[in-house]
């Protein structure tokens, strides 16, 4: 990706506008956000923004005791904030949200079509979260604009998001 700090930054804030339009409209009460990696769209101010109106989760990730890659969704306090899995920032303590208690989920990737096919990043969070029994949450790809494809491969695992909203 070959955007300037200042076209992240523009396109990102973009991004944030059209999510809060958006959340507003649809007036959810428990709203999922995730905690941007260096490449993707820096959604984190609102997490702190959306506090104010909303139950706010954001992911952890680990392992379960088998070895399989797991990602629960918990309750966003800034204090309860500390560096987890591959260095993002994650709550901490808690108990993790039942999937079907979350009304909207802001989710990201690596890349997405229109259409809202989404390429993660090879390890499948998302997509079995998205899997689980009872989740019914109202799904937004975020994406900077360079990162809205044409096509792109789809499994029958692959889970789409309803909309994408990408930058500007």
């Amino acid at each position: 990706m070959s955007l300037s700090a200042d076209e992240k930054t523009a396109q990102s804030c973009a991004v944030m506008a059209r999510l809060r339009s958006m959340i507003a409209d649809r007036k959810p009460q428990v709203v999922a956000l995730f905690s941007p990696l260096a490449d993707e769209v820096q959604i984190a101010p609102l997490a702190d923004l959306l506090a104010q109106d909303y139950r706010v989760l954001l992911p952890r990730v680990g392992d379960r005791a088998d070895g399989t890659p797991e990602m629960e969704f918990f309750d966003y306090t800034p204090k309860s904030m500390a560096s987890g899995a591959y260095g993002i920032s994650e709550p901490q303590g808690g108990k993790p949200c039942r999937a079907e208690e979350i009304d909207l989920m802001v989710v990201p990737g690596v890349a997405f079509t229109r259409e809202g096919v989404r390429l993660g990043r090879g390890k499948g969070y998302y997509d079995r979260y998205l899997s689980r029994e009872g989740m019914r949450a109202y799904t937004i790809g975020v994406c900077y604009e360079c990162q809205l494809m044409e096509q792109l491969p789809c499994e029958e695992y692959d889970r789409k998001v309803a909309v994408v909203v990408a930058g500007e």
